[in-house]
């Protein structure tokens, strides 16, 4: 069984490394494609495509302009320690995985990724931003769903068929970045766990800050639990959610969670 999960906009390069297992990514000649491309705008070309402060673009621009091969511990870090955003908060792996941990993670998560493709957690990464929305024109189309094409989904297909458990694959990624995945090619069932906020006793709701920490969670708590069936996913109670078997349709799991039991929002 396979979980996908987004990246994070925000990247932590400075904090102690926890694990000093690390690996190279696999699709590295479609990243330096797209780097060529990237490192040939001004940073205005840049704040433009990308929506962001001249400032951001500035910092980007220096990004693409420095990224280089070969990727090493000097000038690259491990993916999952180097995201850290509202998703890897909740998964807080920094402080609660162990190597075992590490090593598992590595077979059983995968990220999406708009310069990157799919990373596994342990593969090195230079930092960027590039989001898989983005229309940046290509080589192979208007935008990167063009440039990704097949190859993110036959990368998935690939280490689907090497994972442990069932083939399925648990989807805790967005909408942005899971439409780089082609399901009808995938070959595997497709699980989408849904996390709903009550409030007040009211209609239990999708709340984005809460939603994207609780996806976080669910992806750390099958590491440490070795999650390897769909049937198990139900027992997840991280944050305070619960399985609610009556609005849950299919492989679309729903999680609700009400006033009594919110964790704080800086719960990890």
């Amino acid at each position: 069984m396979l979980t996908v999960l987004s990246p994070a906009k925000s990247l932590d390069y400075e904090s102690p490394l926890t694990t000093k297992k690390f690996s190279e990514p696999r699709l590295l000649d479609h990243s330096a494609e797209l780097v060529a491309t990237l490192a040939a705008k001004s940073p205005d070309e840049i704040g433009d495509l990308m929506s962001i402060s001249s400032e951001l673009a500035e910092t980007n621009f220096e990004r693409y302009q420095s990224w280089e091969r070969p990727f090493t511990t000097q000038n690259a870090r491990p993916a999952l320690l180097s995201f850290s955003g509202d998703v890897y908060l909740g998964m807080d792996a920094p402080n609660t995985f162990s190597e075992r941990d590490f090593t598992h993670a590595q077979k059983t998560i995968r990220i999406l990724s708009g310069l990157y493709g799919v990373l596994r957690p342990l593969d090195l990464m230079q930092p960027y931003r590039l989001e898989m929305g983005s229309r940046l024109a290509n080589g192979r189309g208007r935008d990167l769903y063009a440039f990704w094409g097949d190859i993110v989904t036959d990368q998935l297909i690939e280490d689907l068929e090497a994972s442990p458990g069932s083939p399925a694959l648990v989807n805790l990624a967005s909408n942005e970045y899971f439409g780089s995945v082609n399901p009808d090619r995938l070959g595997a069932r497709i699980v989408t766990p849904v996390f709903l906020d009550a409030k007040f006793g009211g209609e239990p709701k999708i709340v984005s800050f809460f939603a994207k920490r609780a996806r976080g969670a669910m992806a750390g708590w099958m590491v440490q639990e070795r999650v390897k069936s769909v049937k198990a996913l139900r027992h997840f109670d991280g944050m305070g959610y619960a399985f609610d078997e009556d609005r849950s349709a299919g492989d679309r799991l729903v999680f609700v969670r009400h006033d009594g039991t919110m964790a704080s929002p800086t719960a990890g």
